[in-house]
């Protein structure tokens, strides 16, 4: 009996978790959009406080990884996450709406596979995204 309840404590964390990555997703996806509005209203202090909030997420999100543990996928994650991270900058110091499309793009597209985390408790991170942030980077 004990076993049980032991196995549903970590089921909960586990389905706690992926909530929370998939809010941190949400929330950045957001900030993303509110600097690129900021941006074409040329509103250079609310851009860069918006995509600083965005930065912000974003290393959380790379702080939570467990390189040892986590493997290839941790290690694709971290990729990903120093590409959003670089496109951020640039849009911040260039105005550069193409560099807040293709931050966004990655985070939506790992923010889907969260959500498909929380509801199939399997997640598949697309090639594609994996490689557009590698081959987006060099």
């Amino acid at each position: 009996m004990q076993q049980l309840s032991e196995y549903r404590k970590v089921e909960v964390n586990t389905s706690d978790r992926v909530k929370v990555i998939s809010l941190l997703y949400d929330g950045v996806i957001n900030f993303i959009k509110v600097a690129r509005k900021r941006m074409e209203l040329g509103d250079i202090a609310g851009k860069g406080l918006y995509i600083g909030k965005a930065s912000s997420v974003v290393g959380e999100l790379l702080s939570t990884l467990n390189m040892e543990e986590g493997g290839e996928i941790a290690k694709n994650l971290s990729r990903l996450y120093d590409f959003v991270m670089d496109r951020l900058i640039n849009a911040n110091m260039k105005n550069d709406q193409k560099a807040l499309d293709e931050a966004e793009k990655v985070l939506d597209v790992l923010r889907s596979a969260w959500k498909d985390l929380g509801k199939n408790n399997t997640v598949d991170i697309p090639r594609e995204a994996i490689s557009a942030g590698i081959e987006l980077r060099v």
